[in-house]
């Protein structure tokens, strides 16, 4: 069984589409954001980021747990195992990676620094708002640029996809005040990645406790040690 300590956010969304496409059965143990559960030894014990998503396979090699954080490191872990969505010939399994590494060390932290900075930054800090939201665009427009020619971003769906879409879905858009129709061949890869049952199963995980807004002053100090 593999265990996925998670919470419905764009990295968890991200692991949790991994482990349906894959097939694997899974068991979600909720780390719930909004209350610091995070910070529990319990889970430190874990990861000692204190981040989601993490994942604990009970059934690694020689029967060792294997646990790991990072989602990067998580879609490629699943990869290997299933032997799907990342390809065994060398050109294409570097581009897969290419794309991968481009959405987890540039996609997410700019756009996470949008969101927080245009969603949930108790003071507002147009210098901020305007370079994240910048950067924002100028990446929307690398993964249009890419997909202009294909289907998916590295022409057959892969682990690539599975990381970036959750940035660009829907809720995730409106937050960064993006509008998906200024980039057509994005717009109809969301739509493909959308309309997978497995991508609606993953992104439905735990679907019901969380919406995007601004969290209360508990939360907010648990996200992003504000004290106001």
């Amino acid at each position: 069984m593999i265990e996925l300590y998670y919470w419905p956010t764009p990295n968890g969304h991200k692991a949790s589409i991994a482990l349906e496409e894959m097939g694997f059965a899974y068991e979600v143990h909720p780390v719930n954001i909004l209350k610091s559960e995070q910070f529990k030894e319990t889970f430190l014990a874990l990861n000692p980021n204190h981040k989601i998503p993490t994942l604990v396979d009970r059934s690694g090699p020689e029967k060792q747990p294997i646990t790991l954080f990072e989602s990067g490191a998580i879609l490629e872990y699943l990869a290997e195992k299933s032997g799907r969505f990342l390809p065994t010939e060398a050109h294409a399994r570097w581009t897969v990676k290419t794309w991968l590494y481009f959405q987890v060390a540039s996609m997410g932290p700019m756009l996470g620094q949008c969101g927080h900075f245009l969603g949930y930054a108790p003071e507002d800090v147009p210098y901020a708002k305007v370079r994240y939201h910048t950067e924002t665009k100028r990446l929307y427009s690398v993964l249009e640029g890419q997909l202009k020619s294909r289907e998916f971003i590295c022409d057959e769906y892969s682990i690539a996809d599975m990381a970036t879409y959750p940035w660009i879905a829907p809720v995730i858009r409106d937050l960064h005040h993006m509008n998906i129709d200024d980039y057509p061949n994005l717009k109809r890869w969301a739509k493909t990645i959308e309309s997978r049952p497995a991508v609606q199963r993953g992104m439905a995980v735990l679907g019901d406790v969380m919406k995007i807004g601004n969290p209360d002053d508990d939360a907010r100090k648990s996200l992003f040690g504000s004290q106001q």
